[in-house]
């Protein structure tokens, strides 16, 4: 069993290759290579077979054939330009978000071997004028530039599988939180440092009001999920590929009150509040009050409370003094 992930160099993807080298296998097959591509050479991965570590452009063709080859059996798709920066740069987020999804599809399509593929889609595809809660089957109506990406690429995805060109199943991600290292482009990026740097004795400032809701996930549980949703047989998921990964619906001010239920009052006494109308536009065009019950009924599953998300980073993440 060879597994390609793309994005392998961020959180994410170090996570899943460092719990797969512990696993050792994978859909029931003895795991024998792991390769880890992104833009950048990747950081390595200890484990009891080959990790290889590549750069990799999605956006260029013949980047990505020389990453993927027929010995490939599954094929992580993480890379991304994340939200704030799609919306920045609007030819960049199309380049890597959707050609880069094209490009991946097409390669795997070529070689005729049926890979599996799991991509991380996002709850950006949803918004507008539809009704609460959102369910897996509610209409994609995306309100920014990412959204519409990752929408194309779940269409992409399962018409793909439809015609037998691939095996794929993907998966809206919540928001991860808390996510370890600095802060990156995302619009979301703020929902891990106001928990993370209070963590780590540093100031971090809060865009949003405390009463702002979001849709939530642990490193920890999004790693497990992507797993369990590699292995999902074929047949058991249906006519769309696509779905929502479990989550749970918090405030920041519960986020915040749970930090302080879990290591005492003063890392909150680090978080300012200073409102940032470019992140909130963003941010509250995106809906919370998700149900997803495709993803249950297979056997993935969110976090019991945010205080486990809390207790997860100091376990998983926290720097040593």
């Amino acid at each position: 069993m060879k597994v390609l992930i793309l994005g392998g160099g961020g959180v994410i993807g170090q996570k899943l290759a460092q719990s797969l080298a512990l696993r050792g296998e994978l859909r029931g097959k003895e795991l024998t290579k792991i390769v880890l591509a992104d833009i950048a050479t990747p950081a390595p991965v200890s484990a009891p077979f080959p990790v290889e570590t590549t750069t990799c452009d999605i956006a260029n063709p013949a980047s990505v054939t020389a990453c993927i080859d027929a010995d490939t059996d599954v094929i992580y798709v993480l890379a991304a330009i994340v939200s704030s920066h799609a919306e920045e740069d609007f030819d960049l987020g199309y380049k890597i978000n959707m050609t880069g999804t094209i490009n991946v599809l097409e390669r795997a399509r070529a070689l005729g071997t049926k890979p599996v593929v799991v991509f991380t889609s996002s709850l950006a595809v949803f918004g507008g004028e539809v009704p609460d809660p959102i369910v897996d089957h509610t209409l994609l109506n995306p309100q920014s530039s990412y959204g519409t990406q990752k929408a194309i690429g779940e269409l992409l995805l399962t018409d793909y599988s439809r015609k037998g060109f691939i095996d794929g199943r993907g998966f809206r991600l919540p928001t991860i939180s808390v996510r370890p290292g600095k802060p990156n482009r995302a619009a979301s990026s703020f929902m891990s440092s106001i928990l993370r740097e209070p963590l780590n004795g540093q100031e971090a400032v809060c865009p949003v009001e405390e009463d702002f809701l979001h849709y939530y996930l642990s490193p920890r549980k999004c790693v497990e999920n992507l797993i369990k949703g590699a292995e999902l047989a074929e047949e058991d998921l249906g006519q769309n590929r696509n779905m929502m990964m479990p989550g749970k619906i918090w405030s920041v001010r519960q986020l915040i009150d749970a930090m302080t239920a879990v290591v005492g009052p003063e890392p909150a006494k680090l978080i300012r509040w200073e409102a940032d109308a470019a992140i909130q536009y963003i941010v509250k065009g995106w809906r919370f009050d998700q149900a997803p019950e495709k993803s249950i009924k297979l056997g993935l599953t969110a976090d019991d409370s945010f205080e486990d998300n809390i207790r997860y980073y100091l376990e998983d993440d926290k720097p040593s003094a």
